[in-house]
Formats: C-alpha cells, sequence, structure tokens
C-alpha cells in the first residue's frame, strides 16, 4: 500500500528514531533486531541493507502469523504457556537496538481465547522486557517501532485501505521529501515544552473534561519525556506518577483493540492508587480480567498529553500507536494500566532498583494498557507553592 519511495522515507524515519532514541551513540558492530509481522516485509527488506550500510549487525526475526499465534493459546497447556525458547535470554542481553514493524492481518482472532491464559505469556515474558529495560538505562539499548497499514485494520477503522494509508502517509510525513528534517524540528520544540513542564514544583494534576475527574501526583523525582523516537510516530510527552497518589474517575471515550478484544467506554475510579471499580460500555468482562492480571495492575503506570499542533491524526485507526497520539480537535490524554517508564525518573535510571522504585510510586506490572481520551479537558498544575497554572487546554499546551 506504501509506494517505493515512502518505504525508503519510512526507512529513513526509523533510522532517526532509532538513533534518537538511545542514550549513548550506536557504533559499528552493535547488534539490532529487526521484529516484523508477514505484511511489513517491503518495509523490512528496505530497512535490513540500511542497517548493513551503518555497519550494525542486524538480526531478523518473524513474529508469529494469527493463525499460528491463535494456535499457540488454543492449544498450549499451562507449562507450554510459560516455556523460555532457549537463545532468547542471551540474544536480548546482547541487543544493542530494536525496530518493530508492525503489520497485523487481524486484530480480533484472539477474542474467542481466555484472556488469563494471554496474561499469564505476558507474565512468564516480562523477564525479557526487564532485560532490554536495564540496558537501556544504561545507554546500551535503543528502540523504535511503527506500524503499515493492512485491509484488517483499516476495515476496523472504518476507512478504505488507500484512507488508511493515507493517514499514516500524514501522520509520519512521509509525503515529505525529507521527513527527517521536520521530524527535528518537532523534537526541538517538544524539549522546550517539556523544559518548561520539568521547571514547575507540581503537587498534583487535576484533570477535567466531561467524563473526567482526576488527580495525578507525579511524586518525587520524575520528568516529563516523549517525542524521543521511540514510536513512529510519536507526538506525546508523559511521565510515569506515583501511582499510589491516584484518585477520582477516568474515562476513556476513544475503543481499543488488545489481544483481540473490542473495548469501549472504559471507565475506571480510583481510590488509594488503585482501580477499584471497573467499568465498560464494551468488553467489561476482558477489561477487569486485564486489571487482574498481577498486583500492579489495577495501577497508573502513565499520564500522557498530545499537543493537536504536533498530530496530523484525525481519525480513529484502532491501533493504539496512532490512537494514544490521536491530534484532532482536542488533542487527547491517555492514562497507560500497569507498567511505568524508568526513563522518566530524573536521576540516572541505571540506579533506579526494583526496591527504590517501589518506594518512589513507579509501578510494576507485566501489563502496559493505553486508554485514551480524546474530549475537550482542561489539566491544571497545583504547584507547592499552592499556586495553580494551567498546563493544558483545548488541545495544546499553555506555554
Amino acid at each position: 500500500m506504501l509506494t517505493q519511495i515512502q518505504l525508503e522515507r519510512y526507512a529513513d524515519v526509523l533510522l532517526w528514531g532509532l538513533k534518537t532514541a538511545r542514550a549513548e551513540r550506536f557504533k559499528k558492530g552493535d547488534t539490532v533486531l529487526i521484529r516484523y509481522d508477514l505484511a511489513a516485509l517491503p518495509l523490512a527488506e528496505v530497512l535490513y541493507p540500511r542497517l548493513m550500510g551503518e555497519g550494525f549487525n542486524p538480526v531478523q526475526r518473524l513474529t508469529l502469523t494469527e493463525r499460528m499465534e491463535k494456535a499457540f493459546y488454543s492449544l498450549s497447556d499451562q507449562n507450554q504457556l510459560v516455556f523460555k525458547t532457549p537463545g532468547d535470554q542471551e540474544l536480548f542481553a546482547a541487543l544493542n537496538g530494536s525496530i518493530s514493524l508492525r503489520a497485523p492481518s487481524s486484530i480480533t482472532h484472539l477474542s474467542s481465547i481466555d484472556p488469563s491464559k494471554i496474561g499469564k505469556v505476558a507474565v512468564a515474558k516480562k523477564y525479557l522486557n526487564d532485560i532490554l529495560d536495564a540496558r537501556e538505562a544504561n545507554g546500551l539499548f535503543g528502540w523504535t517501532l511503527c506500524m503499515c497499514p493492512t485491509e484488517e485494520l483499516a476495515r476496523h477503522a472504518g476507512m478504505t485501505p488507500d484512507e488508511y494509508t493515507d493517514q499514516i502517509v500524514k501522520a509520519c510525513f512521509l509525503g515529505r521529501r525529507d521527513p527527517v528534517s521536520l521530524w527535528k524540528d518537532i523534537y526541538k520544540d517538544a524539549q522546550a515544552i517539556k523544559k518548561w513542564l520539568n521547571s514547575m514544583k507540581v503537587k498534583f494534576y487535576h484533570i477535567e473534561s466531561e467524563n473526567i475527574d482526576l488527580e495525578i501526583f507525579p511524586g518525587e523525582f520524575r520528568k516529563w519525556i516523549g517525542i524521543s523516537g521511540h514510536n513512529i510516530p510519536s507526538f506525546e510527552l508523559f511521565l510515569s506518577p506515583d501511582w499510589r497518589g491516584t484518585s477520582g474517575i477516568y474515562y476513556a471515550d476513544q475503543p481499543s483493540f488488545r489481544s483481540g478484544n473490542y473495548t469501549r467506554g472504559i471507565r475506571l475510579e480510583f481510590r488509594n492508587g488503585s482501580a477499584v471499580n471497573v467499568d465498560a460500555e464494551e468488553g467489561r468482562d476482558f477489561v477487569q480480567k486485564q486489571l487482574s492480571m498481577d498486583e500492579g495492575a489495577n495501577r497508573i503506570g502513565e499520564f500522557s498529553l498530545t499537543d493537536k499542533r504536533f498530530s496530523k491524526i484525525d481519525k480513529f485507526m484502532a491501533n493504539t500507536l496512532y490512537d494514544e497520539n490521536f491530534g484532532g480537535r482536542n488533542g487527547n490524554c491517555h492514562i497507560a494500566v500497569g507498567a511505568s517508564y524508568s526513563d522518566t525518573y530524573d536521576g540516572n535510571a541505571a540506579e533506579l532498583t526494583k526496591e527504590k522504585k517501589a518506594r518512589l510510586g513507579f509501578n510494576d506490572s507485566a501489563l502496559h494498557w493505553d486508554l485514551v481520551n480524546t474530549q475537550d479537558k482542561r489539566v491544571v498544575a497545583f504547584l507547592e507553592t499552592g499556586e495553580k497554572k494551567t498546563i493544558y487546554e483545548k488541545g495544546v499546551f499553555t506555554c
């Protein structure tokens, strides 16, 4: 669906994202993993020689097809569900970079699978993410990912394949001769906003919209990050708050597809940091099972805001990567229930031990699920001085 020129430009942007996302510079001989869905093969074939030309050692991995993934969950016994593939731990411990190319040919094929089985696999595989998190904290690893258009995504988003492809081209600036230069400009503008946000001594944030009345406490040693190359596209600025201070009501007006399940109208009531009431207009049982996956699954791991001046995404895309970066008329905010991000720690993330993370209120979970609200909203920072400052209104940051 993407032209050859667009694929070439996409590869340029992904390489910029990979290099920007890593704290330390890449060097020749570094190992970079390319994980791709079958429909993303044309982009993988463009990207592979680019990585070779950089002097990297690319390792390619084709993800499970939808039929294979459904067979795995349908047929696995308890031992097979938690089986650790020999060599995975060694590979992840040696990776310097990773690029994921997602292009699902189905997003509902796991709808008949017990969500607890999916959760059990996520918990069993968490050790691999922990390895990469530790390497990233030490500047040894960087990652990025993107989405390629498929007929399945377009159908669930209510668009034709051409309309869906146009949204991707528009969002990633692939219609421009030099999209990387525009990404660099956005990166620079975001740096200024993050500096402004991080200059405030905030006690808590109050988020209010038609259906949201939520207080989030950033906690100690936190910083806003984002637009860092990790996701293509990504226009969100976010932090991982102290989960223990979360209270009030959050509502996701945007639908979500997750693990083959469709959910809509998720409403969470937080008290003392945990979601004590979990409801949804559609998919309620699945949502409740996801939020009981482990001890941290019903707590907040992320709070995010997207400025509509950056994002050109103005349609529901049936894909979290795009939907969490929705611009449209009002921008968006989202929370993620589950795992927090160590790189929002305002210090040396390599020193952030499991015990220190727990002490500071960084949430730990095998789940990380972004729930998006696109309503008109106001976000007010209640400062330690007693002052109040509106930081986000009508879809834009107010700096």
